[in-house]
């Protein structure tokens, strides 16, 4: 497809700077300037993983006069959206684990103690970096074995910053107040000149396709695919992967 892809670290991964007054807003403002300092010309194409597509929603708010395209693969949910019916978000809340409904009620009402419950031992305290099976399907499974056949040697620097300024602020922004509730957001492109897509897994164990589905509804110029038996890591699954880009870049209809 000729697609030039480009990842980055986020602030307080990796090489890039920790910023402790990093926020949702912020994120756009990063992408937009290194977008600027690598010249990557007035449009460019965003696409976001898991937890990290805040930064996409993000772009849509601020900065969608720059986008030429967005799609959101697995998006975490904010339970604290005010558009969410309470009795969805409650129940949505309730599917996850004890450990991580005590995450990220912290994340939202008490910011402060995420760094204790996170570095604590005497209480399991969250199910994806603890790797917990109920986590991940059988297309998962399948997923992560392949992966753990890749060896990554740079895979110690993701952290070099410690996990306070990557993992735990992450959660503290993705969880906390937003300054914006994305299901209000007006279509950012009426004359179709761009088109945002949502890609969800119908068996995804991290993030309730109910609420993805009310998501989608809300905001009917989001293109929703739900994958039947897909889950959280379906993104790695190279035929998803290339029906995701080719989706996005060339506008064609996926078959799932």
């Amino acid at each position: 497809m000729g697609v030039y892809v480009l990842t980055f670290d986020r602030a307080g991964y990796g090489e890039s700077d920790p910023n402790p007054n990093k926020s949702v807003k912020s994120e756009a403002f990063d992408i937009q300037e290194l977008a600027d300092q690598l010249q990557l010309g007035q449009k460019f194409y965003v696409i976001g993983l898991s937890i990290g597509n805040y930064c996409i929603w993000a772009c849509l708010k601020y900065i969608p006069h720059r986008i030429a395209g967005a799609t959101l693969v697995v998006p975490v949910i904010n339970y604290w959206w005010p558009s969410f019916p309470p009795k969805l978000a409650s129940e949505g809340f309730r599917m996850q684990l004890k450990r991580d409904q005590v995450k990220l009620g912290l994340a939202h009402h008490v910011p402060g103690l995420v760094y204790w419950w996170m570095t604590q031992k005497l209480f399991p305290y969250c199910a994806i970096l603890q790797r917990h099976p109920i986590l991940f399907n059988k297309r998962d499974v399948a997923t992560v074995m392949e992966m753990s056949k890749v060896t990554n040697p740079d895979e110690h620097k993701i952290r070099q910053q410690g996990v306070h300024e990557s993992l735990h602020r992450d959660l503290m922004v993705h969880f906390g107040t937003w300054d914006f509730d994305p299901m209000e957001l007006k279509n950012p492109f009426p004359n179709n000149e761009a088109s945002v897509y949502l890609w969800e897994g119908h068996e995804d164990k991290l993030v309730p396709f109910e609420l993805q589905r009310y998501v989608a509804k809300k905001l009917p110029w989001i293109k929703y695919h739900e994958v039947p038996d897909g889950g959280h890591l379906m993104i790695h699954e190279k035929g998803l992967c290339e029906a995701i880009f080719r989706e996005l870049v060339l506008r064609e209809e996926p078959s799932i």
